[in-house]
């Protein structure tokens, strides 16, 4: 006859309520959050840790969460929070979609700042001629790429910009901007080094 293992249940305001101590080792369960304590043999419910405290995944807190097989998000996610750091990740990652973090940047005393924390997906509607920067790329090593939209006044003015002197254009030439009011230029910014090389690409021009 098969044995059956069975992990001590209850919800959580009546373990709270019970606060009984977990012997060592013995795991207890809250039904309606699937939270997860180990006892110790000492410490009363109430005042001891979660093992497992995000609604049935294990918690991460350091800088960097590693994982060694597959990360796959279907069906039940794997991470169900916001999660802030780096995600580093051996074997294949298999995601239902995904969607890049946008921002509108704007100038001031003619500089403009795309900050690479902020996003890989950026906008900015030219009132004046302006000089980029890059700034916050990740280190040499990692490889990070991002859009820019340019978008020129309702003016007409034929505003222009100056790139940051490590951006390496397609034969050497940046392109010119449409300069037609409303219209819309799209380049794409790569780079593996940190920024020291940044690798330029028209994706589009005089977009309506």
């Amino acid at each position: 006859m098969a044995s059956i293992i069975q992990i001590r249940r209850d919800t959580a305001s009546n373990w709270t309520s019970a606060n009984p101590t977990l012997a060592q080792g013995e795991l207890g369960i809250e039904t309606d959050t699937l939270k997860v304590k180990a006892g110790d043999g000492t410490t009363a419910w109430s005042s001891a840790s979660y093992l497992i405290d995000t609604g049935g995944y294990a918690a991460y807190s350091d800088a960097t969460a590693n994982f060694t097989g597959n990360l796959q998000k279907s069906g039940s996610p794997v991470v169900t929070a916001a999660y802030t750091g780096d995600v580093d990740v051996t074997g294949e990652l298999i995601v239902d979609s995904y969607n890049e973090t946008y921002a509108a940047v704007t100038s001031s005393s003619n500089a403009t700042t795309v900050d690479c924390e902020a996003g890989n997906a950026f906008s900015h509607t030219l009132t004046e001629n302006t000089t980029f920067t890059f700034s916050n790329p990740p280190t040499s090593g990692t490889a990070f790429s991002f859009s820019l939209e340019l978008i020129q006044d309702g003016s007409a003015s034929g505003f222009t910009v100056t790139w940051p002197g490590a951006v390496d254009w397609p034969a050497a030439t940046a392109p010119t901007l449409t300069a037609t009011a409303s219209a819309k230029d799209v380049f794409v910014f790569y780079t593996r080094d940190g920024g020291t090389t940044w690798y330029g690409f028209t994706a589009g021009q005089a977009l309506g």
